[in-house]
């Protein structure tokens, strides 16, 4: 739940009821201030002007009836202001959702158009459902599968995805394909084959620079609202639509859609369960980070698990009333913020206009262009690229910057949903690779540092006579034990002197599997033949009562574990009667002492 860091009024929201923790809007009207309803009822009309556009244009981009959009916009914000946790957070139709939407529903819809619509509200609905889940089991942690690097890759091929296929509405012409690829071929031809609208062009043009220009050099202006307006107006007046073919919204349904439950086979719905997973994951990252960021910035906590049950709520009333699915709003939550927002009357006072917008004026929108929220979208998309922070992890790892890009053509040319999936296994192949073949390491004294470092970096470093120091950077596992032992074994070889001592600096083994442990019986065993002793050293607690239920402290005796290195290098050189002034002495003589 959303509650600020001091001050007296929120003292007793630091135990709240469990009511009130699940549903923050409760506490939300009974701490009410009369003094932010002014704030809260100015921000609502801003807001208002933006949701309008964006919920057309969204709605639009995910190929379905403009109108859902608006429906989906008014059922999200009110259901996360009884449920989210967050003062200013605007949930609604998302370009970072719409290709993906599309992916999914309008392959299983087919030939059946009709049924793009249940589609649609059931995905929203599975995917709050999904949700719901992560949050009530506090499975946030989910999220973390998707690394920066993949979020940047799927954002980049989600806007190349969205341009591509909104590009052809500024145009004046209508392209089919189900891929990015036919798309492409699609508006090339078009445009080849003298398809362009000049008008429609103009339009769209016109539009697109005045959100772009508005963005840049005149943030305090709504852009959208300018363009869209403006654009409205023009085709009304000089009836565009009828004497120049341009594309409008059209005659929309009057009034509010009755909630009911999207009528689709039980077939389809296990055949929606992987799409709504796949953005169900996009938009507990998205919420989980924009949630984060505008906290910090009024100095609020809010409680990531609610965060993710107001997410889910938000989708299922949003596909109960002829919607889709939603997520947070980078765009509109900066509006309603540097409106003057303080709760989230704000988003029900922009969801009453919306609605008194469709029951009492929804001629109003009748004239829209269609190039127009084509303009909003593209706009949208161009926002959503990374190219700068892609470039930075070009610099910093290249790794990383490959499993962004193959995030990227794999969401470009396969498509988001399958893109989202493969990027993430490339992603934890990446990981079990290394931690497969960690970094590993002898180590020696160096003169003038403390410790104990790594040889291969340091060629000044000594080592111990007898003794090898060796560092493993990894858990022990069944696919990397039998490498430990190798590279161990290797070690003592390739050691100056015959080997009395193995010690492993072992603070970097945070887990030991079963096969690692019988690995690690059998290699002490071989050990103990050839008169070595495998010592560990700086073993972290819970790995050492693995350990012990292995049976390993009683085989290897619990002699051989140490506290930390320096103990153990005590230890040795104690037991082998040798100082350590003493061999460092000798080894100084040694080197002196060469040719």
């Amino acid at each position: 739940m959303s509650r600020a860091t001091s001050g007296p009024e929120h003292a007793d929201s630091r135990r709240p009821h469990p009511l009130l923790r699940r549903v923050p809007g409760i506490a939300t009207l009974r701490t009410y201030r009369r003094t932010w309803l002014s704030h809260d009822l100015i921000a609502g009309i801003v807001l208002t002007t933006v949701l309008v556009p964006a919920g057309l244009g969204y709605a639009e981009a995910a190929r379905l009836p403009a109108i859902t959009g608006l429906y989906a916009t008014i059922a999200a914000i009110v259901a996360y202001a009884a449920f989210g946790p967050s003062r200013v957070l605007v949930l609604g139709p998302d370009s970072a959702l719409a290709a993906l939407i599309a992916s999914i529903v309008l392959p299983m819809a087919g030939a059946r158009p009709e049924q793009v619509l249940a589609l649609a509200g059931m995905l929203a609905i599975l995917s709050g459902v999904f949700c719901i889940a992560v949050g009530v089991c506090r499975l946030g942690f989910l999220t973390d599968l998707l690394s920066k690097p993949i979020r940047q890759g799927y954002l980049n091929g989600v806007a190349l995805t969205v341009i591509i296929s909104q590009a052809p509405k500024l145009l004046g012409f209508d392209v089919k394909g189900s891929n990015l690829l036919q798309e492409a071929a699609g508006l090339v031809r078009g445009v080849v084959d003298g398809k362009l609208n000049e008008v429609t062009c103009v339009i769209g043009a016109a539009c697109l620079l005045v959100i772009l220009a508005c963005k840049r050099w005149m943030p305090v202006v709504p852009g959208i609202l300018v363009a869209v307006v403006g654009a409205t107006l023009a085709v009304a007046l000089l009836d565009l639509d009828a004497r120049a073919g341009v594309a409008v919204v059209g005659d929309v349904p009057q009034g509010l859609p009755v909630p009911s439950f999207p009528s689709v086979s039980f077939d389809q719905i296990v055949a929606l369960v992987p799409g709504a997973i796949a953005i169900g994951l996009i938009s507990l990252a998205d919420i989980s980070v924009l949630s984060r960021v505008f906290a910090e910035r009024s100095g609020e906590r809010v409680d990531r698990d609610q965060e993710l049950v107001a997410l889910g709520a938000a989708n299922i009333a949003a596909g109960l009333f002829q919607g889709f699915p939603v997520t947070s709003s980078a765009s509109r939550t900066p509006v309603a913020e540097s409106a003057g927002a303080k709760t989230q009357l704000t988003g029900i006072v922009a969801a009453l206009c919306v609605a008194a917008l469709l029951i009492f004026a929804p001629t109003l929108l009748r004239s829209l262009p269609v190039a127009a929220l084509g303009a909003v979208v593209v706009a949208a998309g161009l926002g959503l690229f990374e190219v700068r922070d892609v470039v930075r992890t070009l610099r910093l790892r290249r790794s990383e910057f490959t499993q962004s890009m193959a995030c990227f053509a794999c969401v470009a040319l396969i498509g988001p949903i399958q893109g989202i999936f493969i990027a993430v296994g490339l992603a934890l192949m990446a990981f079990v690779w290394r931690a497969w073949r960690p970094y590993d390491a002898v180590l020696g004294r160096v003169d003038g540092r403390k410790g104990y470092h790594d040889i291969s970096r340091h060629p000044a470093a000594r080592t111990i006579p007898g003794l090898v120091l060796y560092r493993w950077d990894a858990p022990l596992f069944f696919a990397n034990a039998e490498i430990f032992r190798d590279h161990v074994q290797r070690a003592i070889e390739t050691a100056a002197t015959p080997a009395n001592w193995v010690v492993v600096a072992a603070e970097p083994i945070t887990d030991v599997d079963v096969t690692a442990s019988e690995i690690l019986r059998e290699f002490h065993a071989s050990l103990r033949e050839r008169r070595i002793e495998l010592c560990f050293a700086e073993m972290k607690g819970p790995v050492k009562d693995m350990l012990r239920r292995y049976g390993l402290f009683d085989t290897m005796g619990e002699q051989h574990f140490f506290p930390t290195t320096g103990v153990a290098v005590d230890a040795y050189l104690e037991q082998h009667d040798v100082e350590w002034r003493d061999w460092e002495d000798d080894a100084d003589a040694q080197q002196k002492g060469k040719p």
